[in-house]
């Protein structure tokens, strides 16, 4: 925050505003963009801007090819999250995937394209197609940097980091604002006519995770504390491929799309032991049994078939990292080892609109359980989610205020 932050906490303190929004990733972000300019937003951080899962994603975000590709990737979708998705859920995902990539475009996301100009997709497990969209190894930072700047350029937005969401105020069965925690651990109050909470996932509390350390599913707990309905809170995902280091704590993500264009995963003898595109639960328990049986801690993914202008392009920043860990993908395989991953559980919302079933409180992106992944989510539909739903949430809310003033 600026030099004024204590002022700027203590003007804010028990203001009122049209709508408070509990988290600044891809959700809590495109929710802004997408209320009305006229209404006065209060967004909280936890920590500070950069220290959000969306900066994480580097896969990719998946999206409808076309209408021929519209069951085929619902499909896909079920199969991943073995028929205990909300079918609706999953149908509206798909269907206004291709608006939402209209909407990045528009506001400057640079997604990669092909020579001809159209855009580029990429394959990742269990999809039977390359519908993933990308931006070299860093899709989540480039549209959560990108919103984040469209966010910061409107006048009736006010954001605060290091303001840690403590409790939410609720007022004859409604809930009408946030309590949060400055930085000097002083209990601050936040009103809003709305609220929406997109405070990510659980990451935090695993002792290795591909998440945040912060991640501790502040959302769920606050919300359960004042009977807001939650689901399938056993839900977590497990991600295959993560740089195996033996630290603990935040673990470096292999984006799955590596194995889509064609890394493979090799035993201690150097042989190819599964194949390599399936759902991350079960690839993930794979890599256990192959581990389990070999007494190590990790399995090894060769990038060898991978051709050399797609690791420099396509996957640079996982190849500089692994090179400031020191191995060279382009020359040797690497150690990986599944963690912690995302989770598919956490506030039960509607489909329609991610209303809880506390009134007045919303809640969008990895903090809710809207249906859509079922028991395993397909690979690069998380920032999908997080966009289709928060726009969903912000129609909805603007809705209800016109009428409240009609």
């Amino acid at each position: 925050m600026a030099g004024d932050a204590q002022d700027n906490e203590r003007r804010l303190d028990g203001r009122y505003f049209d709508v408070v929004i509990v988290g600044c990733g891809v959700a809590g972000l495109f929710c802004a963009l997408n209320l009305p300019r006229a209404m006065r937003i209060l967004m909280l951080s936890k920590r500070s801007l950069a220290e959000c899962n969306s900066m994480l994603a580097q896969g990719g975000m998946a999206a409808l090819l076309d209408a021929s590709d519209e069951e085929d990737y619902i499909e896909d979708t079920l199969r991943a999250g073995h028929y205990a998705n909300r079918r609706e859920s999953v149908r509206i995902l798909v269907e206004e995937s291709p608006q939402i990539v209209r909407d990045l475009v528009r506001l400057g996301v640079r997604f990669a394209r092909e020579a001809n100009g159209t855009l580029a997709r990429t394959r990742e497990a269990a999809h039977s197609k390359a519908r993933v969209l990308f931006h070299e190894d860093i899709t989540g930072r480039e549209i959560t940097e990108c919103l984040l700047g469209h966010v910061i350029r409107r006048g009736n937005v006010t954001i605060l980091e290091n303001a840690e969401m403590v409790d939410l105020i609720e007022d004859d069965g409604r809930c009408v604002g946030a309590i949060y925690r400055d930085m000097e651990g002083t209990h601050r109050q936040a009103f809003g006519h709305n609220v929406v909470l997109a405070t990510g996932g659980v990451g935090g509390m695993y002792p290795v995770s591909t998440n945040f350390p912060l991640l501790t599913g502040d959302g769920v707990r606050v919300a359960r504390m004042h009977g807001a309905k939650v689901e399938h809170l056993d839900w977590v995902q497990i991600h295959p491929t993560t740089l195996y280091t033996g630290k603990g704590g935040r673990a470096f993500l292999i984006s799955e799309s590596a194995r889509g264009e064609g890394a493979h995963l090799l035993n201690a003898a150097k042989e190819r032991f599964v194949d390599e595109l399936l759902p991350r639960d079960l690839l993930s328990r794979a890599i256990f049994d192959q581990m389990s049986r070999e007494g190590s801690h990790n399995v090894w993914l060769s990038f060898e078939d991978v051709p050399r202008p797609v690791v420099l392009g396509h996957f640079k920043h996982i190849y500089q990292h692994c090179l400031d860990e020191g191995y060279d993908i382009l020359r040797e395989p690497i150690p990986v080892a599944p963690a912690q991953h995302y989770f598919m559980g956490g506030i039960w919302v509607d489909e329609k609109d991610s209303r809880t079933s506390l009134p007045g409180l919303y809640a969008v992106g990895e903090t809710s359980c809207n249906g859509v992944h079922g028991r395993n989510r397909l690979a690069s539909n998380s920032l999908l989610d997080a966009l289709v739903f928060s726009k969903r949430a912000a129609r909805a809310i603007s809705r209800e205020e016109r009428e409240r003033h009609d």
